[in-house]
């Protein structure tokens, strides 16, 4: 099945999205969040809301078809009005029904939450890839996918039809997945490495030469013959969105996926090493540890205590 960069970048870290609830809410109110230990969005259905976070002067308005993105732990309050008193969430949950909440008076805003889990081995590499918010507004273009698949989510909730827990969940991860896409065309572009690496148009092809194949012996001219540029061109700006030059990612993509193949297999450390395309175990160690500071043996006795 054809793949893309980012796909298996997503994959790779085994970024998973979760349905959290819904709030329905009205008059005047405020929730008090503890740092959540998952990426959060929050998707405004319905009305307008504040987001605050504790470690932040400026209060964020998200209004109608809103798309907010925060990837660190920090406490934060959502409110109507942030004068109102704030109730702590683990008090607002208890009157649940099903998965969403209600709060205040009335109906005036709906928001959707969800959040993002990782794979716990390379949760950090995603985390440094990406911003630490992302902010899609409701009047942009790429909001308008987005709009729909909130709509689904909540008919999805509402409905509460067999195989709903699956549906939202893949719903919610549409929705992540679209986030990241409307930061990519409409903000700055991002820091060199992996994730602006993995979303660039020009480099894409030779991504997926190396991702498709890692154990090939690729060569620069290929690669760059793939991309459609000289080799100076083609090294310059791999080296500028990736951080580092075109046969260095490919090493690096080779450990990444090596320590997974050591910790998830009994394969032994030669046939790994060759299956990359190491002719010798010794060549795939060096090159290893180079990466990783460590040797493959020791790697794989640490995963296993």
């Amino acid at each position: 099945m054809h793949s893309d960069p980012l796909s298996e970048f997503l994959h790779f870290v085994n970024a998973r999205s979760v349905m959290s609830g819904g709030l329905v809410a009205g008059g005047a109110w405020a929730i008090a969040i503890p740092a959540p230990d998952t990426i959060k969005f929050w998707g405004v259905a319905r009305g307008s809301c504040w987001l605050s976070f504790d470690d932040e002067a400026t209060p964020i308005l998200l209004e109608e078809g809103d798309v907010f993105l925060s990837s660190r732990p920090r406490s934060l309050t959502i409110a109507s009005d942030l004068c109102a008193p704030r109730v702590d969430l683990s008090d607002v949950v208890k009157n649940r029904v099903g998965a969403t909440v209600q709060l205040g008076s009335g109906d005036d805003c709906y928001v959707i939450v969800a959040g993002v889990e990782l794979g716990s081995d390379y949760d950090q590499l995603f985390l440094d890839a990406i911003p630490a918010t992302i902010h899609v507004r409701g009047t942009s273009r790429q909001a308008l996918k987005l709009s729909w698949l909130m709509d689904e989510l909540i008919q999805e909730r509402e409905d509460n039809s067999p195989g709903s827990g699956v549906a939202s969940a893949q719903l919610a991860h549409l929705m992540f997945i679209q986030t990241l896409r409307a930061h990519f065309v409409t903000e700055a572009p991002l820091n060199p490495g992996w994730l602006r690496a993995v979303t660039d148009k020009r480099i894409a092809p030779a991504l997926r030469l190396m991702h498709g194949d890692p154990g090939y012996p690729w060569q620069l001219e290929a690669l760059a013959k793939a991309a459609a540029m000289s080799r100076a061109t083609f090294a310059l700006h791999f080296k500028t969105v990736a951080g580092v030059a075109p046969m260095t990612y490919l090493t690096h993509w080779r450990m990444r996926l090596a320590e997974r193949a050591l910790r998830e297999t009994r394969a032994s450390i030669g046939d790994i090493g060759r299956s990359f395309g190491y002719t010798s175990e010794s060549a795939f160690s060096s090159a290893f540890k180079r990466v990783t500071g460590r040797y493959p043996l020791h790697f794989r006795r640490l995963m296993a205590q």
